[in-house]
């Protein structure tokens, strides 16, 4: 599969092209962990869940079977992409193998770290390395929509005559506002809804001193992860299986992401405190131009006195911060609490991908009209992809 705008591409880098290396997550050098560090300050979208201190360690705790593939992308000896991929089993109901991105269920945004002004070059490799291994398809969960990644492969495929398909499309809480922390919640929350949250705050801080407080990077991260892990297993999460501390492995690569974090100077944590007790936590993940929230926890004892939206309000201050356009909710689509106070939306998409040949598009064109058959027999239809393919 041939496309002429990424061989231009290569052509102003000494007629060369980008080349795939695929790593073992177990065995990462110096070399490449300070190149892929280095990435991160230069990609083409913002991506905590995709950078070394973030993914690495999940490849190394959460990939039990070790089916997913680190694919280190080229050019002339530069990095210019990082990229995890796995063989998928299985395609919605069909017994269909094929190639998607690498996730798990605490890894909210699926963009590759690509460098910017490299987007074609980047999906040019990953696409032919996909191709070059039997598959007809590629899955890209949880893209931008509209962003540069999901353009780039949109031109790409355009100058074959391809399309990538979208698949799922999700939108979520997005804070994105050029307001003062003070305006944008009186813009963002009802005046009655206003008064009912600070009856709730002179409610709370009758029990003892109430307080917010903001982790300082001179502080240990300990006590901050051993209470947000506490806080959060207390609550439903805790009761269903679902909470970060509910499994071994899970909880190992909190920890260690959390100080991954805090070393590569992306970490914000805050807290609110009732007589000394930590009642609500949130952590974001800072990576500018954009910023992701990554966890929140709240005492559900104190659920009356909405200690999470209190402490949500005083997060806003992420607005006051020049080096931020943008951070992302990661939260579900439709969330009752955080849709109702950050406005801003961003949406994401699945896509699907053709590879290969003539033949193999044709196979392509069959599965996606089958897809959009099963989508209209179906009541009420349910996603193709699998949102987590391991």
């Amino acid at each position: 599969m041939v496309f002429q705008a990424a061989r231009r591409d290569g052509d102003r880098h000494g007629g060369q092209a980008a080349g795939v290396r695929v790593m073992d997550p177990l065995a990462i050098d110096g070399a490449l962990a300070a190149a892929w560090d280095a990435l991160a300050d230069d990609a083409s979208e913002p991506n905590a869940f995709a950078e070394r201190w973030c993914l690495a360690p999940a490849l190394q705790l959460l990939d039990h079977d070790r089916r997913a593939r680190l694919l280190v992308v080229e050019l002339g000896g530069q990095l210019i992409g990082v990229a995890a991929l796995t063989e998928a089993r299985s395609y919605g109901p069909l017994p269909l193998r094929h190639w998607t991105n690498w996730t798990h269920s605490n890894h909210f945004h699926g963009a590759p770290l690509v460098r910017a002004g490299q987007e074609l070059l980047f999906w040019q490799a990953v696409l032919d390395w996909c191709a070059a291994r039997g598959h007809f398809v590629l899955q890209w969960q949880k893209l931008t929509a509209g962003g540069p990644l999901q353009a780039a492969l949109d031109q790409l495929l355009a100058l074959s005559q391809a399309i990538a398909p979208e698949g799922i499309r999700q939108s979520r809480a997005l804070l994105a506002s050029d307001l003062s922390p003070a305006a944008y919640w009186e813009a963002a929350v009802r005046g009655k809804k206003r008064k009912e949250l600070r009856r709730q705050a002179n409610r709370l801080a009758d029990l003892g001193p109430t307080a917010h407080r903001h982790w300082q990077r001179d502080e240990p991260i300990g006590p901050w992860v051993d209470a947000l892990l506490q806080l959060e297993a207390e609550g439903w999460k805790g009761r269903e299986g679902s909470a970060l501390a509910s499994d071994s492995a899970t909880e190992a690569w909190v920890r260690t992401i959390l100080a991954g974090a805090r070393d590569a100077g992306r970490l914000d944590m805050r807290m609110t405190t009732q007589a000394g007790r930590p009642i609500a936590m949130l952590v974001n993940f800072l990576c500018p131009p954009g910023g992701f929230s990554f966890k929140t926890a709240y005492a559900e004892d104190l659920a009356r006195f909405s200690p999470g939206v209190l402490l949500q309000q005083a997060n806003l201050d992420l607005l006051e911060r020049p080096d931020l356009r943008w951070v992302d909710s990661c939260a579900a689509p439709d969330h009752p609490m955080i849709d109702s106070i950050w406005r801003e939306r961003r949406d994401l998409v699945w896509v699907n991908i053709p590879l290969g040949g003539r033949w193999s598009r044709l196979r392509f064109a069959a599965l996606m009209r089958a897809e959009g058959l099963w989508h209209k027999l179906r009541r009420p239809p349910v996603p193709t992809p699998s949102d987590i393919a391991t």
